[in-house]
């Protein structure tokens, strides 16, 4: 396997006036899981389509497992799986007939294909149920499947797209074990999402926002560099009045609901204190403020928030 699993530079995509995916710049080590985080529409499934070869790019390059993604596409494919957002399964098909036609159509030769399936449903825990129709699965056993057919193959690079999306909390937790048994085989997988707790469990993010790349690192990394202060959690009544007082003091750079509390982004300079003192004065009395740790959600509003103006 190369070193370097996906390389891209200024990769662009434009729909007429709509630019999709804008310049768009990052490097994926063999081996990691990184995380490819935004709301729907940020472009994160059009990237993953250029990088597949289903969509030409409008600008930049971009190489797949050293293959250009221009003028290699079918050299890539057949190397890289592909668990896309809508699940293609045949329903009236067992879990095992599902496995063994995408092992077919993947290529694995017949005579490679029954074992083959076999180590899939041990995989994913489908062994039981292999006679089971696609059609009556749960949810989560339906992930479970798609994401064996992408495996079917062996592939080196795994590209899975909102791949927990609409699936209960226990199973999205369990599909996580999988991902992170297939990267200590030494499968290197790109995940997207829009959770902002799934994506704490990738070695690497990347932050989308309106078709830009506004970060990419660590978790830790995003937490530390991407916010101009701290983090604090603030207890105050009634809410909204202090939400609205939290917002207009100087130094506070966002201020939003987080359930029964507030939580406070701000410039360095700040105390429980002080902040506490400042509500006081707007008129919002006896506030509790915390510091807090931050989150990969405080991060994406901070980056998204400066290109929403």
């Amino acid at each position: 396997m190369n070193e370097t699993a996906i390389e891209t530079h200024n990769l662009t995509k434009r729909f007429g006036d709509f630019v999709a995916v804008d310049r768009v710049s990052f490097m994926v080590r063999a081996g990691e899981v990184v995380g490819y985080l935004g709301p729907n529409g940020s472009g994160k499934t059009t990237t993953i389509r250029m990088l597949l070869g289903l969509l030409q790019p409008s600008d930049g390059d971009a190489r797949v497992l050293g293959y250009d993604i221009r003028t290699q596409a079918e050299s890539v494919r057949p190397l890289v799986g592909y668990m896309s957002q809508k699940f293609a399964l045949y329903e009236d098909l067992t879990v095992r007939e599902n496995l063994d036609f995408y092992a077919g159509v993947y290529g694995v030769p017949p005579r490679e294909r029954r074992e083959r399936v076999k180590e899939v449903e041990e995989l994913i825990g489908l062994s039981r149920r292999d006679d089971e129709l696609a059609g009556e699965l749960s949810g989560g056993w339906r992930q479970r499947l798609a994401l064996g057919c992408a495996l079917a193959h062996r592939p080196q690079l795994l590209f899975l797209d909102e791949p927990t999306s609409g699936v209960d909390p226990s199973a999205r937790r369990a599909f996580w074990d999988l991902i992170y048994d297939l990267a200590s085989r030494g499968t290197t997988i790109f995940v997207t999402t829009h959770y902002m707790d799934e994506a704490e469990h990738c070695g690497r993010v990347g932050i989308m926002f309106r078709g830009q790349l506004l970060a990419m690192d660590t978790p830790s990394g995003l937490k530390a560099t991407a916010l101009p202060g701290a983090a604090w959690d603030v207890i105050a009544a009634p809410l909204l009045e202090a939400l609205a007082a939290l917002q207009q003091i100087p130094g506070i750079v966002q201020a939003t609901l987080a359930g029964d509390k507030l939580r406070a982004i701000t410039t360095n300079g700040f105390t429980e204190e002080s902040i506490a003192a400042a509500l006081t004065r707007s008129g919002v009395d006896g506030a509790v403020v915390e510091r807090a740790e931050p989150t990969l959600e405080d991060v994406f509003i901070a980056l998204a928030g400066h290109r929403s103006g």
